[in-house]
């Protein structure tokens, strides 16, 4: 399970820096008024540079990957409840997600931006867990019909 968890995370940190790329290509879309922002101006300028942001901004997309890819090995732990599965993942990823955002810039320094973007976490992490569940719940109905 350790070697699991350590080999997701070595594939989850190219893929968190690649998720952090395409996202600030996205938002550059939206609200860039034809220019590239590759990270949050307010964020560069507390770095001191765009190039000091776009590292650190880079280095913590990475870790938030590699979080997320080494803690799936939790869904596999077949003698946990789905609850304590979700809840433990949660967790795990909030623990990593909530400090990088910070840092980042990517949420308002104040009680109202964190419970508002921890608002906005959980409630993506929630459609796509209920996403995936319904998903195998429908997959594993099949494949019990198919048996019967």
């Amino acid at each position: 399970m350790k070697k699991k968890a350590v080999l997701r995370g070595l594939l989850g940190f190219p893929l968190g820096i690649a998720i952090g790329y395409v996202l600030s290509i996205l938002i550059s879309l939206s609200w860039g008024d034809g220019f590239y922002y590759p990270c949050v101006p307010a964020f560069e300028e507390a770095m001191g540079s765009q190039i000091n942001a776009v590292l650190v901004q880079t280095l913590l997309s990475g870790v938030i990957g590699t979080a997320f890819a080494a803690s799936s090995v939790i869904w596999e732990i077949d003698h946990w409840s789905i609850a304590k599965q979700t809840g433990i993942y949660f967790l795990i990823t909030s623990i990593v997600m909530m400090p990088a955002a910070y840092i980042n810039n990517w949420m308002e320094h104040s009680v109202t931006g964190f419970l508002s973007y921890f608002g906005i976490f959980a409630g993506i992490f929630i459609a796509i867990w209920a996403t995936q569940y319904f998903m195998w719940k429908r997959k594993i109905d099949k494949m019990n019909k198919k048996l019967k």
